[in-house]
C-alpha cells in the first residue's frame, strides 16, 4: 500500500527557537515552530545562492503530487464561498477562520494550478512559506503568475532574533528578493518597510541592500502613505501589527493607485525583545526568518487583511 508522505520541513534541520520575549501588544500563544536563518558572511562574495534543490536553505521535501483541476470556472454565485489560492493548505484554525469570512480556499502548488483558476476571479494569492517547504523558484513562478493575473498577493512570515553562531542558512532576503518583481534588468527592486524600531529596520535594510534591494523605510502606515508616492514600491513589507485596521494605509494607497494588483505585500510577526533591539543593531545578534505566530489575534488581522484586499 502507499505510504503517507513524509512531512513537509524547511531547509536542513530545525533550530531550537531563541529566548528572546516578544516585543509588547505581540501575542504569542499558539505560536509553531522557529528556523533559524541567519544572514550571509559579511565578507563573504556575493554569487549564486544555493536556495534551490537538496541542501538548500529553502526546498521541497517532497514534490507535490498533481491537484484535480477544477471544473467549474466560470465566477461563482454571489451566495457560494469566493475562492482564494493558497499555498500550502491552510492548518485547521485559518480554514475554519477563511469559511468563516465566505472564502474557499484553493490549493495551488505551480504556475500551471493558478492559471487554472484566473477565470474564476479568484480573491487573492495567500501563501504562508514558512508552514511547508517551497524553493525561490516555486515562489517566484506563484508570484508571477498571480500579478500577471492581477491577483493580489499576500505573503507571511515571522521574524526572530539569534546569535550568529546560532543562525545558519539564508537571511530574510532570500524570500523578499523571489516576492520583489523589478521594473527592468536596470533597476533594482524597490522595498517599501514598514518597521517602527529602528534596529529591526536597519537590520532588514542592510540584508535586503546587500542582496541588490534598494530599501525606503518608514515607521508607520501613515508614513508608509507619504512615501510610496514618491518611492512607487515594487514589494510592502511590514509589521502586521502596524497595518490599519480601520483607518486609510498603504494597503488602500495600493488600491487606489493601481499598485494593489501587482505589488505582493508582505506582513510579519515577530519575536524580538526590546532589550535585545542594542545586539541587533550592533551585530552581535542577526535576525532570522521563523513560522509566524499562531495566535488567535494574528489569525483574526490576517483574515481580516485578506478579506481587505480581495474586495473588488
Amino acid at each position: 500500500t502507499e505510504q503517507p508522505p513524509a512531512q513537509p520541513s524547511l531547509g536542513t534541520a530545525p533550530a531550537p527557537a531563541p529566548s528572546a520575549q516578544p516585543r509588547p501588544g505581540q501575542a504569542t500563544d499558539g505560536a509553531g515552530r522557529s528556523y533559524a536563518i541567519g544572514a550571509p558572511d559579511r565578507n563573504a562574495a556575493e554569487g549564486p545562492e544555493p536556495l534551490d534543490g537538496p541542501g538548500g536553505a529553502v526546498e521541497v521535501a517532497d514534490s507535490p503530487r498533481p491537484q484535480p483541476m477544477d471544473d467549474e470556472l466560470p465566477p461563482e454565485p454571489l451566495d457560494n464561498p469566493r475562492r482564494l489560492l493558497v499555498w500550502p493548505a491552510p492548518d485547521a484554525l485559518t480554514q475554519q477562520a477563511l469559511s468563516d469570512r465566505g472564502y474557499r480556499p484553493v490549493i495551488v502548488h505551480s504556475r500551471e494550478e493558478v492559471d487554472a483558476q484566473i477565470a474564476a476571479f479568484p480573491a487573492a494569492l495567500f501563501v504562508d512559506p514558512l508552514t511547508g517547504p517551497i524553493t525561490r523558484t516555486a515562489l517566484q513562478s506563484l508570484r508571477q503568475a498571480a500579478v500577471a493575473a492581477e491577483v493580489p498577493v499576500l505573503v507571511t512570515a515571522g521574524l526572530g532574533q539569534a546569535t550568529r553562531e546560532a543562525a545558519y542558512g539564508a537571511d530574510p532576503a532570500v524570500l523578499l528578493k523571489a516576492l520583489a518583481p523589478r521594473d527592468s534588468e536596470q533597476h533594482p527592486p524597490r522595498v517599501l518597510l514598514v518597521e517602527e524600531h529602528a534596529e529591526i529596520a536597519l537590520a532588514l535594510t542592510a540584508t535586503l541592500e546587500r542582496r541588490g534591494m534598494q530599501v525606503a523605510r518608514a515607521a508607520n502606515d501613515n508614513d508608509a502613505v507619504a512615501l510610496a508616492g514618491q518611492f512607487r514600491p515594487n514589494l510592502v513589507v511590514m509589521d502586521l501589527m502596524q497595518v490599519h485596521r480601520r483607518r486609510a494605509g498603504i494597503l488602500d494607497w495600493l488600491r487606489a493607485n493601481g499598485q494593489l494588483n501587482r505589488t505582493p505585500l508582505v506582513i510579519y510577526t515577530a519575536a524580538v525583545d526590546q532589550a535585545d533591539l542594542p545586539r541587533l543593531a550592533s551585530g552581535e545578534t542577526v535576525l532570522f526568518l521563523a513560522e509566524r505566530s499562531t495566535s488567535a489575534e494574528v489569525q483574526d488581522r490576517i483574515v481580516d487583511l485578506l478579506a481587505r484586499i480581495g474586495t473588488n
